[in-house]
């Protein structure tokens, strides 16, 4: 979707993607210039989906971008030129994709979303394993390293672990990504750079979340498999990646299958801890609600600070702590169907200044495709989460700005730096060059 100019002006009136209405004799050269305006609009990625006032509507967008209106998708009834047939029926197969575009590319639904892009921003997938969900969850930057490490899906499609196989813990090397896409001569090709798998020790079963660095290490949290029993660890990002394990147990009973961890600013971990393990049949029958917890790696304590959830999955906080986001993916139910009138929803709390229990438990946003899973935010505060479609990306009041599309499933992802995210797509892995930057570790 290489553009062929440095500008680009969204031609006005806006092209709309519908049947063109009958015209009079002789207006055959008309609708064709048309029809090739739409077409090359949409090919170089500049596509405007929908009227509505101008001053709603960008009047220049970026590279691999579409302007998606929502006025335009706010009836599609049958008094709409879409028809009955533009409704979904399944949030899980089916994806709200009205301009066809070909992925990856940036979704704008708010002009607020090219202030995360940038003038100038770039989408390129950058490893590809058809046969392997090699880039699941659990990414991790280090700087040092210029390396992203990463897990391999625990359990479910492509996965190929379970009950009798550990998952995969790997890598890739970023400054051999940026040199396969210095060689690239359009915008968007894809490049597939090699993935390094670490040999880890047994205590590592079926890793799933990760943070840091933490003291110069990753910061991994395990589902368990079987009767091993799912941890916090540290391990070395350097060969040969020693393990040091910091919790294993809550007073004695195991967790369920540990998903996702977080560091706050003040030291303290906090986790989730959903049954995702039992319902993809390499953990036993839970024993513990579904909870989010709270570990002190200077004394040992654990204790509970948020309940009542369905799937508690991803988390992540705001710069300064004070909000804490947690999402609840109970649509998704691993071996089981899917359930789309379960939660697709990001919760955020309020974070106790003493106790650190979450308070004031309120919705910031739900999914409209599959489930949002991990969590990351920028340095302005704006959320990011992987769901059934891509990278959903929502401003501080919970306004969905836009998407970064893959078509597929998004896990996880992590800003690699400033101005570059690294996205996990199961059996694909994605770079974008962006505006937006992630904030540092609190405990490097």
């Amino acid at each position: 979707m290489e553009n062929l100019k440095e500008e680009h002006r969204v031609p006005k009136p806006q092209v709309q993607p519908e049947t063109p209405k009958p015209e009079p004799t002789g207006s055959t050269s008309v609708q064709m210039l048309v029809l090739s305006v739409v077409i090359s609009l949409v090919s170089y990625g500049i596509f405007v989906y929908g009227t509505a006032d101008s001053n709603s509507i960008p009047s220049q967008l970026p590279p691999q971008s579409v302007f998606v209106n929502p006025q335009s998708f706010a009836v599609l009834g049958q008094t709409n030129s879409l028809s009955v047939s533009a409704f979904r029926n399944s949030s899980f197969t089916q994806f709200f994709n009205p301009t066809n575009t070909e992925p990856p590319f940036f979704q704008i639904f708010d002009p607020g979303f090219l202030d995360i892009l940038g003038p100038n921003p770039t989408f390129n997938q950058v490893a590809s394993n058809s046969t392997f969900a090699f880039a699941h969850e659990a990414p991790v930057y280090v700087p040092e390293l210029n390396e992203v490490f990463f897990a391999s899906n625990d359990g479910g499609p492509l996965g190929m672990s379970g009950l009798n196989e550990n998952s995969k813990y790997g890598k890739i090397n970023l400054t051999t990504v940026e040199a396969a896409l210095s060689r690239t001569t359009a915008r968007g090709v894809a490049v597939n750079v090699p993935v390094t798998e670490l040999d880890l020790p047994d205590t590592i079963q079926m890793p799933n979340g990760g943070t840091g660095p933490y003291l110069s290490n990753l910061l991994l949290i395990t589902s368990g498999r079987g009767t091993r029993p799912p941890a916090i660890a540290l391990v070395n990002p350097n060969s040969p990646n020693n393990v040091t394990i910091l919790l294993d147990n809550f007073f004695g009973r195991q967790f369920n299958s540990l998903n996702d961890i977080k560091v706050h600013p003040s030291g303290a971990f906090f986790f989730t801890d959903p049954t995702y393990g039992f319902l993809q049949d390499f953990r036993p029958p839970p024993v513990l609600p579904n909870q989010v917890y709270r570990f002190d790696p200077s004394t040992g304590a654990v204790r509970v600070v948020a309940t009542n959830f369905d799937k508690p999955n991803g988390i992540a906080f705001t710069q300064d702590g004070k909000i804490a986001y947690v999402t609840d993916t109970g649509a998704g139910n691993g071996f089981f169907p899917n359930n789309q009138t379960e939660p697709a929803t990001i919760f955020a709390f309020d974070v106790d200044p003493v106790s650190q229990i979450f308070l004031n438990r309120r919705i910031f946003a739900y999914a409209d495709t599959g489930i949002p899973d991990g969590i990351q935010l920028d340095t302005n505060g704006n959320v990011y989460s992987g769901c059934g479609d891509g990278v959903n990306v929502w401003n501080p009041d919970g306004v969905l700005l836009g998407k970064f599309f893959l078509g597929s499933v998004s896990s996880n992802m992590i800003f690699a730096g400033p101005g570059r995210l690294v996205i996990n797509a199961e059996t694909k892995m994605f770079v974008a060059h962006i505006a937006a930057s992630g904030f540092p570790s609190p405990f490097p």
